[in-house]
């Protein structure tokens, strides 16, 4: 397994902040986003509280990078995989619902040599198709995101609930040349 550390870039809606986990706890909440470093097959449990319209409720989704992308060199920081919990999963997960979502990037023999300047491309997998399939067939899935709203009963020692707490990087103050 590789110990590449890719960056990934977590985004909530307005009011809202994620947690990621580090070190068997929740670290400090972000918003709108943060960039944290994930490593290749592993789970990260996140934390989301100030959902619209369910400020009370805390929702913990999943990111598992089952792929990564391949920036030039010395510009990782530059091409953070995109995370974007919207604020409609985050409602769907609040009253109840399980949303998965796959992010992929285009399939490099299709891809037109253009910039593209629209943000993330979605779809949405329709009832008993497989979310996963689906995206292979559009690209290359990169990430595999799932919002729940199970709520831990604590942060236990033995890291059931946050997968045992995988190595994260976290990437407070990026300089502004890596966001650019």
């Amino acid at each position: 397994m590789s110990c590449y550390t890719q960056p990934v870039e977590i985004s909530v809606p307005e009011g809202a902040a994620v947690s990621v986990v580090t070190g068997g706890g929740f670290a400090e909440p972000h918003s709108p986003s943060q960039v944290v470093g994930m490593r290749l097959a592993m789970v990260y449990r996140l934390r989301v509280t100030g959902v619209p319209n369910y400020e009370e409720t805390e929702v913990y989704p999943t990111v598992e990078l089952i792929d990564r992308l391949y920036p030039p060199a010395g510009k990782m920081l530059s091409f953070p995989v995109p995370i974007e919990l919207t604020k409609e999963d985050l409602q769907f997960a609040a009253q109840g619902s399980f949303v998965t979502r796959v992010v992929y990037v285009e399939d490099p023999a299709q891809a037109l040599p253009v910039e593209q300047k629209e943000g993330v491309h979605w779809f949405e997998a329709r009832q008993g198709e497989d979310p996963l399939v689906t995206a292979d067939m559009l690209g290359r899935p990169i990430a595999i995101v799932r919002i729940g709203a199970r709520r831990p009963p604590e942060m236990s020692p033995d890291g059931v609930f946050s997968y045992g707490s995988p190595p994260i990087e976290l990437y407070d103050n990026l300089p502004q040349t890596y966001r650019e």
